[in-house]
């Protein structure tokens, strides 16, 4: 299973569009936003049918996200982190937790036995994929999907991550199809 990988959006909707429109092309079985929506009318992109269709969709607060009754309402899946979920792959599942805030704000029990931990915060791609004798396969990705709306940095990245082989495709998608 390909999932989309997202954070902080920070109100961007071309960019954040444009993020969605490329999940939804690459069908992914999943969507999940790392936090810092800002607005609710930014996190409601996340439950439009024309943009996400029938996709599942996680997601969790960031430290931006100020207006958290309205942010709820728009998403009611919307919760603090950290979140924890398996997602099926071809030999079963993968356990993936997803944090705003750096992995080093994590306790270790938060991330013992995870496959995937997900963060966002410092609007810097990465995706490591290290060894943890904790986990069945032995390893883990500690994967960061950038900033979608390119503030800080001035590159609008996502990330494609196929479940199955724990490949990363981080994505700049300004100028792709969607905005």
């Amino acid at each position: 299973m390909k999932i989309g990988v997202i954070s902080d959006t920070h109100d961007r909707l071309p960019t954040f569009r444009q993020a969605l429109a490329m999940f939804k092309r690459l069908q992914v079985g999943a969507i999940l936003h790392a936090g810092d929506y800002v607005a609710p009318f930014a996190a409601k992109l996340l439950a439009d049918p024309e943009l996400v269709g029938d996709t599942p969709v996680f997601c969790i607060f960031g430290n931006n996200d100020g207006e958290r009754a309205g942010l709820k309402q728009a998403l009611p899946q919307l919760v603090d982190g950290p979140l924890r979920l398996e997602l099926p792959t071809a030999s079963g599942s993968s356990r993936i937790v997803v944090m705003h805030h750096f992995i080093d704000w994590l306790q270790p029990a938060d991330i013992i036995g995870a496959d995937v931990v997900i963060t966002g915060h410092n609007h810097e791609p990465s995706s490591v994929l290290k060894d943890m004798p904790t986990n069945l396969s032995g390893k883990q990705l500690l994967l960061n999907p950038g900033e979608c709306c390119g503030w800080v940095n001035d590159r609008c990245t996502v990330a494609v991550l196929d479940l199955d082989t724990m490949k990363t495709d981080i994505v700049d998608i300004r100028g792709l199809p969607g905005g």
